[in-house]
């Protein structure tokens, strides 16, 4: 996967792509990251990318021709014998979709994505309606800019890469992945300040761990979002956890 990101402030990136499990994927070659100041295409002496809005109001508009202009070299770029599939070009703003785990599920068997990261009060229409193929939104807030909204995106769609993670199943089993938010977690001690991790779990019985873990996460989605509920399909037997566990409130 090639990942490129228009941003005026690439300086951001540096400790985020070379970290953890960001930086690990990209030493195996499972992901090339590359950062892409799009003043570079502003075209003139100043390096302007912004100017006043048409009509009036408050603030400043990013141009359209550098943002043109880096995404098409981008494009221009590509080495078409090993990318079959064409681009997406996702734009970060408030106005954009709420971003789910299926969108980074979705966004993960890309070939080759490009973020663009806005600032300032927005984009030239003309951006979202001839240039990207995606607009997320990371949350109801603003930021800064699209930087931040870029990171978290490319972080949950790199960790579902094959070979990305060092547990496989890590990644299906994660909140959101199933549908429901995921079961508590125990480790080492058995015991620790008085608070002792559920006998089943020490029990070795992997049918009865299996059930308590199903239970578990219908009982967190039940208290923090039952929302997720209602669209998730239950099996009989986790419909009679979850009235126990209503029963329990």
């Amino acid at each position: 996967m090639k990942i490129d990101i228009l941003t005026l402030f690439p300086e951001m990136f540096t400790g985020v792509l070379s970290s953890s499990i960001l930086g690990k994927a990209a030493d195996k070659q499972l992901v090339s990251f590359r950062t892409v100041n799009f003043r570079d295409y502003s075209g003139n002496k100043h390096g302007q990318v912004d100017d006043t809005p048409y009509g009036g109001g408050g603030g400043m508009v990013l141009k359209p021709d550098p943002i043109f202009r880096a995404v098409e070299d981008l494009l221009s770029s590509e080495d078409k014998e090993t990318t079959t599939k064409p681009s997406r070009v996702i734009l970060l703003c408030p106005q954009g979709k709420p971003y789910e785990q299926k969108d980074a599920e979705e966004l993960a068997k890309e070939d080759h994505l490009i973020f663009i990261c806005g600032h300032y009060e927005g984009y030239d229409e003309r951006i979202r309606q001839h240039l990207v193929t995606d607009e997320y939104s990371i949350g109801d807030y603003v930021l800064t800019g699209g930087e931040l909204p870029a990171m978290v995106m490319i972080d949950s769609i790199v960790r579902l890469q094959k070979g990305a993670l060092g547990n496989e199943s890590s990644a299906v089993t994660d909140s959101y992945s199933t549908g429901l938010l995921e079961y508590p977690h125990y480790t080492r001690p058995p015991e620790f300040r008085q608070w002792k991790v559920p006998d089943v779990l020490l029990s070795g019985h992997h049918g009865n761990i299996s059930k308590w873990r199903v239970k578990e996460s219908l009982r967190r989605t039940l208290q923090r979002r039952p929302d997720l509920l209602e669209k998730y399909p239950l099996t009989d037997e986790m419909k009679k956890m979850l009235k126990e566990l209503q029963e329990e409130l």
